[in-house]
């Protein structure tokens, strides 16, 4: 099937929707997201299939690429023409249409922004079945294009599916070399490690800059650039079984290493390959992985986690949390303070009751970052208008288990997430899960806009954006055991689910299976007597 006679299926599919004025919701067959799915056969679009790239043109440096094609695909496909996306998402799972619709960013969004400022245009089914394009109004087009829906292009990169169906995007690439010459700065507190970032940042030849928070005293910079060659023999991989968790081996190069104090001379250097550095995090899913091995009582040493390979990659974990119920558990958060906060917010962070775990995840983002639906919170935020640096903001991502004991304290420990971060003059990207009350969330989230793009393009029948992102109560700890299917195994499920290990032993067999995890079958209703 060509890539126009897919778009016709979809968009025929689409607008029947619309003349029903039913809801529905678009299904990519895997998912980024710790959010439990809602989806079934009869209330969803389906773009699975959409998972080519139709073109990669080397002079303009750009790649024509349907939604549902991964990054570890699209780094390969552009890297036989010497090219590579501006922002390559961390996880090679993660796709090209969930990172522009879902607010992604990675090491070289510092320069670049998140994934959606990388893409020219799109291709849209809107919810009432026409097909259009929209356009990045930040990007110089070769030809004159009278209506750009430039307000479509940005609503559609803040709304996560709820404006219409993404079919196809033009991506920007550059060149690549083969090699990523990574420097690793050491700082004992928040405020050195800004200082570093920012002299990287002023740096013209940085291209990567991230880093790492292994204590409230240990925090390392990373900043790479592509290279062509290393100066010496000595190569470091993390993408195969026998090497080392990246995040393990920045601990141990940098074990011995203290706070230079003042001098932006690099604590160490390593030369990865391009490919091993941009999916870097894939095994082990940054660290997150480390909690199964205390989940299952099983040590964390180097011949488990060889032994144990297949489950350490991403792909495999979301399968797994999704299935076993366990990310209900977790507290898994991205969210952006203003640098002038971010020694206040990691303070916060420090204290148990709050969160009180490492490692936390750092990535520096240029100012107008906050997204396309900013609202009233971070605009009328002191910090936000008045202070050095405030418009430029660092990510932290926030992923752990939760100490909390039960549903109240779970929700609470993540409310308060939320109030700090918008105290701050901050914002949370949306992949996960979201707790504000509707009203908090319209405050901070531009409802005005927002509504006024859904009637525009004919989308008042969809979910809205809160609908899509916000917490229900199964999605809670707990809240599963009216899920199960009936029958035997349901009964068995239900009598066993509490009891450990059980859910997370059927999380990894059903991961070791494989198959769909996200589509649920329609249960038909009994007939009435």
């Amino acid at each position: 099937m060509t890539h126009s006679e897919a778009v016709q299926q979809i968009s025929a599919r689409v607008a029947e929707f619309h003349r029903r004025q039913q809801p529905f919701r678009i299904y990519h067959g895997a998912t980024n997201s710790t959010r439990p799915s809602n989806h079934s056969a009869s209330n969803t679009v389906s773009t699975a299939d959409l998972t080519n790239v139709l073109q990669i043109d080397a002079d303009s440096c750009t790649a024509l690429v349907e939604p549902n094609v991964p990054m570890d695909a699209l780094v390969k496909a552009t890297r036989t023409m010497g090219l590579v996306p501006l922002v390559v998402m961390e996880f090679p799972g993660i796709t090209v249409g969930g990172g522009f619709s879902g607010t992604s960013g990675e090491s070289s969004s510092f320069r670049e922004g998140f994934f959606d400022n990388t893409v020219n245009w799109i291709e849209m089914v809107l919810a009432d079945g026409q097909v259009v394009k929209a356009y990045n109004d930040r990007v110089e087009l070769k030809d004159y294009v009278e209506d750009k829906r430039s307000d479509l292009f940005w609503g559609a990169a803040s709304s996560f599916g709820t404006l219409g169906v993404v079919t196809l995007l033009e991506v920007r690439l550059k060149k690549a070399e083969p090699l990523v010459e990574l420097k690793y700065y050491v700082s004992s507190n928040m405020k050195d490690a800004l200082r570093d970032f920012e002299e990287a940042r002023a740096d013209p030849e940085t291209e990567y800059l991230d880093g790492i928070v292994y204590s409230k005293n240990k925090i390392v910079v990373c900043a790479g650039r592509q290279v062509s060659k290393s100066p010496n023999s000595i190569i470091h991989q993390f993408t195969r079984r026998q090497d080392n968790w990246f995040y393990l081996h920045v601990e141990r190069m940098t074990k011995s290493l203290t706070n230079h104090a003042g001098s932006h001379t690099p604590d160490s250097v390593n030369y990865i390959p391009l490919t091993d550095y941009l999916f870097r995090y894939d095994r082990g899913g940054f660290w997150v992985a480390r909690y199964a091995f205390r989940y299952f009582c099983v040590p964390f040493t180097s011949l488990t986690r060889w032994f144990l390979n297949r489950f350490m990659y991403t792909r495999v974990m979301y399968h797994a949390l999704h299935v076993s119920g366990l990310a209900r558990q977790y507290v898994i958060q991205d969210v952006g303070v203003p640098v002038s906060t971010a020694s206040e917010f990691l303070d916060w962070l420090d204290h148990p009751e709050n969160f009180g775990q490492y490692p936390i995840w750092l990535c520096p983002l240029p100012p107008g970052s906050a997204g396309g639906l900013e609202g009233q919170t971070m605009r009328d935020s002191k910090a936000y208008n008045s202070e050095p640096g405030s418009k430029t903001l660092m990510n932290f991502g926030i992923w752990g288990p939760s100490t909390a004991t039960g549903q109240a304290e779970f929700v609470a420990q993540n409310r308060q997430l939320e109030h700090k971060v918008h105290s701050l003059g901050g914002k949370k990207w949306l992949y996960a899960h979201t707790y504000y009350t509707e009203a908090e969330f319209w405050y901070i989230y531009n409802r005005k806009d927002y509504d006024a793009l859904r009637e525009k393009y004919h989308a008042q029948h969809l979910p809205t954006l809160y609908d899509k992102v916000r917490v229900r109560e199964s999605d809670l700890p707990g809240a599963h055991r009216g899920e199960f299917e009936s029958g035997w195994k349901g009964m068995v499920k239900r009598a066993l689910w509490d009891v450990w290990p059980f859910s997370g032993l059927y999380g990894v067999y059903k991961a070791w299976r494989g198959g769909d995890y996200l589509l649920h079958k329609d249960v038909p209703k009994k007939k009435a007597n």
